[in-house]
């Protein structure tokens, strides 16, 4: 039935159809009662290839030859991709003054450092765990990277540029936005060189796990406010593919509403003194901080 707009309503069948190709593919998993979401985030797609109607949609995801790039559109369309830099500043604090002492005597012979933004969205947080290196003082002539992945090649192209307006510094201090900033243009600023010189992006679907862009294990992984996105399998899944590329003994951060409550009993709950994270233990059993 179509709406007074003229625009195809979205079948139960379609609906269906549509969830289950989306989760087969990156684990995202739209429920029951975002049916109209989903109908009005894909509309613009429809329109923008001519076509009348989600089952042609359904069809040209599956086998069209530009299937694959279809469907990363479909995926960012119905992802919310809210961030900024300096969130959850407890969580950065603890990690700062608690994490990186233990991580600095822990490769002090290596002088070597790699902490993975997982499902970093445009940038900020890969950014700003960059800048707490730097503020920490410690890492001087070290072996430095922080990398950061996601799904969206286009957030992942404005994460690359490093452009930023008012929304993503909400949170930015006047002296870190002196300090690791430049301004570019009206009310837009663009990150310091030798700080974007620290970081790189890769694309990465989180649900498969034999195509992480890492060339090595990391020592923290954030991956703070991605598991929302996954039901419990797929967040089992991505849960183990993280451990997998921690060190041991590495740290885990996600966002302060996510923990890992019968979902995995692979890591450790660690108490600092200003936050909760989680480890993958030590072999033969956990190592204090």
């Amino acid at each position: 039935m179509p709406f007074d707009t003229g625009r195809p309503e979205m079948t139960a069948e379609e609906f269906r159809l549509l969830r289950d190709f989306v989760y087969a593919y990156c684990g995202i998993l739209v429920r029951d009662d975002m049916k109209y979401v989903m109908e009005r985030r894909l509309w613009p797609r429809l329109e923008a290839l001519g076509l009348t109607d989600f089952s042609t949609y359904y069809r040209y995801l599956r086998f069209d030859a530009q299937r694959r790039s279809e469907l990363e559109t479909a995926v960012e369309a119905l992802t919310t991709h809210e961030t900024y830099f300096f969130r959850e500043p407890r969580q950065l604090k603890a990690f700062s003054e608690e994490v990186l002492p233990v991580l600095e005597r822990r490769n002090a012979r290596s002088r070597r450092l790699r902490i993975w933004s997982a499902g970093c969205s445009s940038g900020e947080e890969a950014y700003t765990v960059a800048m707490l290196l730097l503020e920490s003082g410690r890492f001087e002539g070290w072996d430095l990277e922080v990398h950061g992945t996601d799904i969206s090649r286009r957030v992942l192209s404005a994460a690359r540029l490093g452009e930023y307006g008012p929304s993503a510094l909400r949170s930015t201090s006047p002296d870190k936005l002196a300090r690791y900033f430049v301004h570019v243009g009206p009310n837009r600023v663009r990150v310091r060189d030798d700080v974007r010189a620290m970081v790189s992006f890769g694309h990465h679907n989180l649900r498969d796990v034999d195509s992480v862009p890492l060339s090595s294990r990391v020592d923290a992984v954030f991956c703070r406010n991605v598991l929302i996105y996954f039901d419990a399998p797929a967040r089992q899944r991505v849960l183990r593919l993280l451990y997998d590329k921690l060190v041991p003994g590495g740290y885990l951060m996600l966002g302060h509403s996510e923990n890992l409550i019968n979902l995995s009993a692979d890591f450790e709950l660690v108490h600092l003194r200003g936050d909760l994270v989680y480890r993958r233990p030590e072999l033969g059993g956990g190592g204090g901080t």
